[in-house]
């Protein structure tokens, strides 16, 4: 008896590995130290030395079930991407520049040409958010998992001079809301859009002329990753006041973690397009509109307040790193809390 026949493949490791690093190269920073393959990823912090108070601030999550949907697609190419969304916009959310990245891959079986798969999204998001994928671990549960399925998650860490913290603290009456367009569902929600639609290979091959695609292509988008648009807002000399990630809970439980005491958000729901997916999920599911603004972020994935009189300059920049922003509310004198109106 050996390892192989107990379900753990090392030599399969091996070969994901080699397969992987052409991806993994693409992410490379100067500060990435060492190769891939060692016991731990080492970046060098030379760079923020010239920050006043360097301040690490760090991302951990997953995809959640939405993974079940590359499964039945077959299709493992994009999921990483979310993977690397839904850590580095956190980080972008609080000012911080991501500076690395670690995936983590359990399966039930290591097949090595889907691990590659998987690991070029993570790559790809990485490549986006212009962090370094240093490292990371494939872990075979036979047993524990089914043979072709498999959970992904990821960590990472950014750094901000901590005079540059988005925290919230200096906003006031007056100050605008700009959101900026996700690219549909994103990475929450997915449970219950696995209740509305059947999870089959035919209903997600089904093109939907409102979409514009099939509602499999539309479901796995990846999600927006913000990064770029930050730092250009940032760059414009902007001061980003107070900044929201729009993820699980959508609008009612994420606008308010932006506020301080005394400040309330106001959000016009007829500011921006809400893309069809969502319109198509509410009256399919029968779902009420609060419960679908409590859920998804409806259109809008990453939202920041700024002074009136930065709006343009915020616009600008975001627009110039291929985002699409909207002015949709504003901050008003009151209870700490959100209306859609």
């Amino acid at each position: 008896m050996d390892y192989k026949s107990s379900g753990v493949d090392i030599e399969a490791g091996y070969k994901s590995v080699e397969l992987m690093k052409q991806y993994v190269k693409t992410t490379m920073r100067p500060e990435v130290l060492g190769g891939l393959g060692g016991f731990s990823g080492a970046f060098s912090l030379e760079k923020i030395k010239d920050m006043e108070k360097p301040t690490l601030v760090s991302g951990t999550d997953g995809v959640g079930t939405k993974i079940k949907l590359a499964f039945l697609m077959d299709k493992h190419d994009t999921i990483g991407i979310d993977c690397v969304a839904m850590c580095v916009n956190d980080i972008a959310c609080a000012g911080g520049e991501p500076l690395f990245f670690l995936d983590y891959i359990a399966c039930g079986k290591n097949i090595p040409e889907k691990i590659a798969e998987i690991v070029k999204g993570v790559s790809a998001g990485c490549v986006q958010s212009e962090a370094a994928l240093i490292g990371g671990e494939t872990a075979e549960h036979p047993g524990l998992m089914p043979e072709d399925e498999y959970d992904l998650a990821g960590f990472a860490v950014g750094v901000v001079d901590e005079k540059d913290l988005i925290t919230g603290e200096n906003l006031k009456p007056g100050d605008v809301l700009i959101g900026m367009a996700s690219s549909g569902v994103h990475s929450n929600g997915f449970s219950l859009v696995r209740k509305v639609f059947d999870m089959t290979v035919e209903s997600l091959n089904t093109y939907y002329d409102e979409l514009g695609a099939t509602l499999g292509e539309t479901l796995l988008a990846p999600t927006r990753i913000y990064v770029k648009a930050l730092k250009a807002v940032k760059e414009a000399g902007v001061t980003v006041k107070a900044c929201s990630h729009i993820t699980g809970g959508g609008f009612y439980e994420n606008v308010p973690r932006m506020l301080k005491e005394g400040t309330h958000a106001v959000i016009n729901k007829n500011s921006y397009p809400v893309p069809p997916i969502f319109t198509l999920m509410a009256k399919k599911g029968n779902i009420e509109e609060h419960m679908m603004y409590n859920t998804y972020n409806m259109g809008l994935g990453m939202i920041v307040a700024v002074d009136p009189s930065d709006v343009d300059k915020t616009m600008e920049a975001m627009k110039s790193a291929g985002d699409t922003p909207y002015v949709v509310g504003t901050i008003e004198a009151g209870e700490k809390g959100v209306t859609l109106c």
